[in-house]
């Protein structure tokens, strides 16, 4: 088998002398070949052909050490230091800020003061254009402290009918109608005229006061003798002269709802003002009455417990059965037990204090 062309060429380098190659480096020499390799030296009809192949020796580092030279020995590793190249840090740049679109408010409107409500006497000092208002203020100032001076619930009411017939104009009667739960319905007024149709009312069991106090609206007619609600009225209220009638419902603190009426002599007589004095009236009223109505209740409730204690002092029974004698006593003279309460406490004293 002929040898490679390879190994023809090592085994001509390894017939050069070293100390000849190391004098000569930069030196061309020539070897021969043979042209394919099935033809050698020896091959018979095959003459020695020459090929010409140049070598480029790369020269020595003049650092380098000798061929045959011995190696210095190795640093050790704590004298090796690495050097490693710094990167550039590239840092992103920061986003372009965009300034927020300007927040446009709408200018405010200029206050425009109408010069018939400036007071002359100071610039920009603004002067009541109706009395009104300060009338209706005055009129609900006092009726707090007539209301808030009286004893009880059913004083109160009496006050109540006899203010509002005074302070609404055109008002020829003032009724204040109240039902309250397990003692029927009560009535209170103000006013000679119109005391008949009252009275057609609650025989009937129907009309303008009643309504408003059941449905707990506000209930108006302009001719109350030829209204189709109510055709048992129509006489009463010929005969009484009364033909404009409102009812505004009114409540006391939810134990009592009623209304309070008011009575005009002539036709279409109900005006917005005065309708509107009498709402304001009635509302005050209502907080007023509720807070006699607790004010009373706790006084009720002392004058019970005091009561109590003069039956468990007599009888020397329990507080249970004290409380069912009181209510037994009231309702066999057909009185409420406040009443009984107060007449059991006075005869108590006067047994301590015969003189």
């Amino acid at each position: 088998m002929p040898a490679p062309r390879r190994s023809a060429e090592r085994a001509g380098q390894r017939s050069t002398p070293p100390a000849a190659a190391a004098s000569a480096p930069n030196q061309t020499r020539r070897t021969a070949r043979p042209r394919h390799p099935g033809q050698g030296a020896g091959a018979p009809n095959a003459g020695p052909v020459h090929h010409t192949e140049t070598d480029h020796v790369i020269p020595a580092h003049p650092n380098a050490p000798a061929v045959g030279a011995a190696l210095p020995a190795p640093r050790d590793a704590a004298d090796l230091t690495v050097v490693v190249p710094a990167q550039e840090i590239v840092l992103p740049s920061a986003p372009e800020v965009v300034p927020a679109p300007e927040l446009l408010l709408p200018a405010a409107p200029d206050v425009v003061i109408p010069s018939e409500v400036v007071r002359p006497g100071g610039p920009g000092a603004l002067a009541v254009p109706d009395t009104g208002a300060v009338e209706v203020a005055g009129l609900l100032h006092e009726l707090s402290a007539r209301l808030l001076s009286a004893d009880n619930v059913a004083e109160a009411l009496d006050r109540l009918a006899v203010f509002t017939a005074g302070a609404v104009p055109g008002a020829v009667r003032c009724s204040v109608a109240l039902i309250t739960e397990g003692q029927g319905t009560s009535l209170t007024a103000s006013g000679s005229d119109g005391r008949g149709v009252d009275d057609c009312q609650f025989e009937t069991g129907e009309g303008p006061g009643l309504e408003a106090a059941r449905t707990r609206a506000l209930v108006l007619t302009q001719d109350l003798p030829n209204d189709p609600r109510w055709p048992a009225l129509a006489d009463c209220a010929r005969d009484e002269d009364v033909h404009a009638v409102a009812a505004i419902p009114l409540d006391v603190q939810r134990t009592s709802v009623g209304a309070l009426s008011l009575y005009i002599r002539r036709p279409q007589g109900i005006v917005p003002d005065m309708l509107l004095t009498a709402m304001a009236i009635v509302n005050q009223a209502e907080l007023l009455l509720g807070e006699i109505a607790r004010r009373d209740a706790l006084s009720e409730g002392a004058t019970v417990d005091r009561a109590i204690g003069v039956i468990i002092a007599q009888r020397g029974c329990g507080v249970r059965e004290a409380y069912d004698v009181l209510q037994e006593t009231a309702q066999r003279l057909g009185m409420d037990r406040q009443a009984v309460a107060e007449r059991l406490i006075a005869a108590a004293a006067r047994a301590r204090d015969p003189r």
